[in-house]
């Protein structure tokens, strides 16, 4: 039993990693989307699907698995306390994933409107940062170092 949520804190911890994984497999596939969807015209029949795809990855995956990965992983925070340096640094790099995120729905959202804030080659670059800090926050959960 681990603080306030005692014979509880292993199932919340486990739903806590399976929506990270969805909330990560959405921010794996949402910048794609972009660099896909920057290429279209706006008004093109190409352009309202990609606008199709990433308002419904938004709403059906992304939104609810952020909502509950950041409330399910504030829970466990709480219940083992939050004397650690590794969870202050873990819960920094989630602001920047969340950061990260906001950027891309606005970017979506821009794309709807017909502008084209960004390159190809600049999405494509940006792709990868949700890789890097998700491997930044696994080795901090995982090795807790000092």
């Amino acid at each position: 039993m681990i603080g306030w949520l005692g014979s509880g804190y292993l199932w919340v911890k486990a739903f806590h990693v399976i929506f990270v994984i969805f909330w990560m497999a959405g921010l794996f596939i949402l910048p794609r989307y972009l660099v896909h969807h920057t290429a279209t015209a706006p008004g093109s029949p190409e352009d309202a699907e990609w606008i199709k795809r990433e308002t419904t990855l938004r709403r059906m995956i992304l939104n609810p698995a952020s909502i509950l990965s950041w409330a399910l992983g504030i829970c466990l925070a709480l219940s083992i306390g939050l004397d650690y340096p590794w969870l202050w640094a873990k819960f920094g790099f989630v602001v920047l994933l969340t950061g990260y995120y906001h950027w891309a729905v606005v970017t979506a959202k821009k794309l709807a409107r017909g502008e084209r804030p960004y390159t190809e080659r600049r999405l494509r670059l940006l792709n990868e940062v949700p890789a890097l800090l998700i491997i930044i926050i696994v080795i901090l959960v995982v090795v807790k170092p000092d």
